[in-house]
């Protein structure tokens, strides 16, 4: 649906936050200069670094403040919720989890045990908070320890449910014997998007139904967004917001292209207070966005899949920006150029330099990489994810750097300094990533 300006929610809206941001309120008053006061900007990662640079919020005692990948200034965004985000976020959440894990006529919860094994972030720190409300004995993993521990710990508190990212499930598969007993009877999940052929994988190694593998999608910035429903093959958008598909670009990358069924999400959330969550841009790209009848006769919208991540972050375990591997690179390697492939749940990382990297330098660019968001290192070594792929490729001229793209079927550029993301297809892998 298209956000106008004229309606009276999107409106009360636009003030409150013009009253709360002087981004918004400065954005705003040169759209009104120019005539275009009626418009309702998107909000686009060249837009929002105004607003994560002045971290605004940043000393208030009574904020949740929840820290995310790096901007091109080489800080680490801080996402803030207030106490009323945070209850509407659990209330949101539970009540969603309430209606996935319902059995038959029955309630969620009733002691059941749920293993919250989440790494990091806003869903780990809220995940008691959420089982609590349904009734269930939740416990969780911390992110640091080995996969091996993670594993002791499922056969000691003995979990019904195990709520995890896809990420953290492949490397829970990697870690345990063939024969090892989970006993799960349903998982949910968030983070990086789990389409039907992962999902089937994982149904068949744990022993359940594929129906019993339940994915979510969301976002720090946002919160939750939607759900799969297996009945509609489809992911079903939240109550309370409002989604757009943009083409690239609206969204500042023009030299995207994309099929016609495919656009990058924006969103509007009516709940949420201390995030400017009016038309902003996620970078995701979904496809087939629509609006249409549930059999309950309400209007709902939906979309096929999740399909990537443009932009200039990406998903491995926890959120990582291209600005975050690009330092890391540059302090060990003077010159060079950095493309970023995801292949599946497995980052890969290409430099080109015409500097000479021998394994002392490849060995400590490996390490800053991976030390490039601390969280994510320490499940690298914990064994709970897969680490990052990092290949070194002498490069003369920006002819030979040129010719190297032929590798990357179909690599967009993302910035002009020579950053590129690209997403290969694999049979039977995840198809994008997402967060929350």
């Amino acid at each position: 649906m298209r956000i106008s300006a004229k309606d009276e929610m999107v409106r009360a809206k636009m003030e409150e936050m013009r009253r709360m941001y002087p981004f918004y309120d400065q954005l705003i008053d040169g759209l009104e200069a120019a005539g275009d006061g009626d418009e309702v900007p998107l909000l686009t990662q060249d837009r929002m670094n105004e607003y994560y640079m002045r971290g605004d919020g940043a000393n208030h005692p009574e904020w949740n403040v929840y820290r995310t990948s790096g901007t091109s200034g080489g800080r680490r965004k801080s996402i803030y919720y207030d106490w009323i985000d945070e209850e509407a976020y659990v209330a949101q959440k539970a009540a969603l989890f309430g209606r996935l894990l319902a059995d038959g006529g029955r309630a969620a919860g009733n002691g059941k045990r749920v293993l919250s094994d989440m790494g990091t972030g806003h869903a780990e720190a809220t995940a008691k908070s959420v089982f609590d409300r349904l009734g269930y004995q939740c416990e969780s993993v911390p992110f640091g320890l080995p996969a091996a521990v993670h594993l002791l710990r499922f056969q000691q508190f003995k979990p019904q449910v195990l709520y995890t990212m896809p990420s953290l499930l492949d490397g829970l598969f990697r870690a345990a014997p063939a024969d090892f007993a989970w006993n799960l009877e349903k998982v949910i999940l968030v983070g990086e998007p789990a389409p039907p052929a992962w999902r089937k994988r994982a149904a068949e190694r744990l022993g359940i139904s594929e129906r019993f593998i339940m994915d979510t999608y969301g976002s720090i910035e946002i919160g939750t967004i939607a759900y799969y429903d297996h009945l509609l093959e489809r992911y079903v958008l939240l109550d309370g917001l409002a989604a757009e598909g943009v083409s690239p670009g609206q969204a500042g990358l023009a030299d995207l292209a994309l099929p016609e069924d495919e656009a990058i999400l924006a969103l509007t959330s009516y709940h949420r207070r201390r995030f400017p969550a009016l038309r902003f841009v996620t970078y995701d790209v979904v496809r087939d966005l629509r609006s249409e009848t549930d059999a309950d006769g309400r209007t709902i919208t939906t979309f096929e899949a999740i399909v990537k991540r443009v932009g200039s972050e990406l998903k491995h375990g926890e959120k990582i920006s291209i600005y975050d591997i690009e330092n890391a690179v540059f302090k060990h390697i003077g010159e060079a150029e950095v493309r970023v492939a995801v292949t599946g749940n497995r980052l890969e990382v290409l430099v080109f330099t015409s500097e000479s990297v021998d394994g002392a330098k490849a060995a400590e660019v490996r390490a800053e990489v991976h030390s490039a968001i601390p969280e994510i290192g320490a499940m690298i070594r914990g064994g709970l994810l897969e680490e990052m792929k990092i290949a070194f490729i002498h490069s003369t001229s920006e002819t030979d750097a040129a010719a190297k793209d032929q590798s990357l079927q179909g690599a967009v550029p993302i910035k002009r300094k020579k950053l590129y993301l690209q997403k290969k297809e694999e049979s039977g892998n995840r198809e994008g990533s997402g967060q929350q």
